[in-house]
């Protein structure tokens, strides 16, 4: 971990395609050095979450080349390492569990679905209210709130079509993004437990992507 901090530390110093190409070599350690992270992470959730067993780390990787078609901000590279582990790989349109790791308190662990689709988003609304009660469980519970607090993401700020303004769990339903999101230091990056802990975050993740990935699913 501690060559991929200092490689994504210089990047950030050297974000130009002439650097890049000379400390190519470097690049190509610090990626294998993440493959092998994403490896034991998808081994460990495993244990808990059958459904990415087997998934590979090339299938869940986001590449470190960035889109500036559209963009203002013309830098060629992002200064971040990403892998969403989730079951079909990255591109399933499903939710998993989410590693992101930029040195200076950028680091996370995440789960949930984006800005989804209407039709997906839709779906699961209804899920939520056809099962609150199970929904309100998972997310009440003592090691969900430990690591994640509560639900975030954009809100709609009127009620969604097809639901009154006095639902009585209207606040959960104006949601456009169901996620959740676990801080994490550079110094807990470093530290030799890391795995471990993000696993242990991961598996209090579970029963919440279970849910979502039900509605998206079905």
């Amino acid at each position: 971990m501690k060559n991929i901090l200092k490689f994504l530390q210089t990047l950030k110093k050297n974000n130009n395609r002439e650097w890049f190409l000379q400390n190519k070599e470097f690049f190509e350690s610090t990626k294998n050095n993440f493959v092998d992270i994403v490896e034991t992470l998808i081994a460990g959730i495993a244990k808990h979450d059958k459904g990415i067993a087997g998934l590979q780390a090339k299938d869940s990787i986001f590449r470190i080349y960035r889109d500036i078609r559209f963009s203002k901000d013309k830098t060629p590279y992002k200064t971040n390492f990403g892998a969403n582990m989730t079951p079909g790989g990255k591109k399933s349109g499903k939710t998993g569990y989410y590693i992101h790791i930029e040195p200076g308190g950028g680091s996370f662990l995440a789960g949930g679905i984006y800005m989804p689709p209407s039709e997906q988003l839709k779906a699961v609304r209804q899920e939520i209210d056809y099962n609150i009660d199970e929904f309100k469980k998972i997310i009440q519970d003592k090691n969900f709130v430990k690591y994640f607090g509560s639900v975030t993401g954009e809100k709609l700020k009127k009620a969604p079509q097809g639901y009154p303004p006095d639902h009585p769990n209207i606040e959960l339903l104006k949601f456009k993004s169901y996620i959740v999101m676990h801080k994490v230091k550079d110094t807990q990056l470093l530290d030799e437990g890391f795995i471990k802990y993000a696993v242990d975050v991961f598996g209090a993740m579970q029963p919440f992507n279970w849910f979502l990935n039900r509605a998206v699913v079905n």
